[in-house]
């Protein structure tokens, strides 16, 4: 699949502030960068780093007053749609060192609170099977809501039974992980997505690679573009800003072109 991407970003910022950028692309096997192009105003030099597992990168700037961002990207997907069931979970011993973290909680994913549900909703299914289980689970139980809180954890968007594609994806996590199987989240964007925004979805590891599922169920897998990853949302944030700043604008498009 090959699809056009644009992104575009402005800010107002009342003082200089030190920012994150996190919208390229990333080049991975089963997404290649045809060609992209980021472009900041209002910013000083522009420094590129390595992002979180050596997938894609982000941007250092220093910017003041209006801040904006664009960026364009053409990208082929090569990747069929998961199949979660019938993989197996890996043994927790021979995991590779850099997925290890991924069994922690973190900031917004209490798996270490989640257990007991773990164990009433899930136990009888084990590696893909257990994981297709909570997908199914998630999407049955949750609506979605845009203009959720943005600071609620998995426990409270398990209490509400509402949210973003954030909250969703924090739950499904914070439910792998109290199963033993490493997730992390992944910021990316999506075709097919109503309404077109940023998107967030999940990776889990079964039978020795990362799986790559949207437990909203709103975009297919096969049509997603990987920006980062990382244990929650406060790693794979588009702008992360070292200050004050007030959001004047901000879209995304993402357009099929071989269909």
């Amino acid at each position: 699949m090959r699809l056009s991407i644009h992104a575009w970003l402005d800010y107002s910022l009342p003082e200089p502030a030190d920012l994150l950028f996190a919208l390229e692309v990333a080049q991975t096997p089963d997404q290649r960068l045809v060609e992209d192009l980021l472009k900041v105003g209002g910013t000083g030099t522009l420094t590129p780093i390595t992002a979180d597992d050596g997938v894609g990168r982000r941007t250092w700037a220093r910017g003041e007053g209006r801040v904006t961002a664009r960026y364009t990207a053409t990208v082929e997907i090569e990747r069929p749609a998961t199949r979660l069931r019938g993989l197996g979970a890996d043994d927790l011993k021979a995991l590779p060192a850099a997925v290890v973290p991924y069994l922690f909680p973190s900031r917004y994913c209490e798996s270490d609170r989640l257990d007991a549900v773990v164990r009433r909703e899930f136990g009888n299914a084990i590696g893909g099977d257990r994981i297709a289980a909570m997908v199914d689970w998630i999407r049955a139980h949750l609506t979605y809501e845009p203009g959720s809180d943005a600071g609620t954890t998995a426990v409270d968007t398990l209490v509400a039974r509402r949210g973003v594609c954030r909250d969703y994806a924090h739950l499904l996590i914070a439910l792998a992980r109290a199963a033993d199987i490493p997730a992390r989240m992944v910021g990316a964007y999506a075709w097919a997505l109503e309404p077109e925004d940023f998107h967030a979805v999940v990776e889990v590891w079964l039978d020795g690679g990362w799986r790559l599922v949207d437990p909203t169920g709103l975009a297919p897998e096969e049509g997603i573009a990987r920006i980062g990853v990382g244990r929650d949302a406060t790693d794979i944030s588009f702008l992360t800003i070292f200050g004050r700043a007030d959001l004047v604008e901000q879209s995304v498009t993402v357009k099929r072109l071989d269909a």
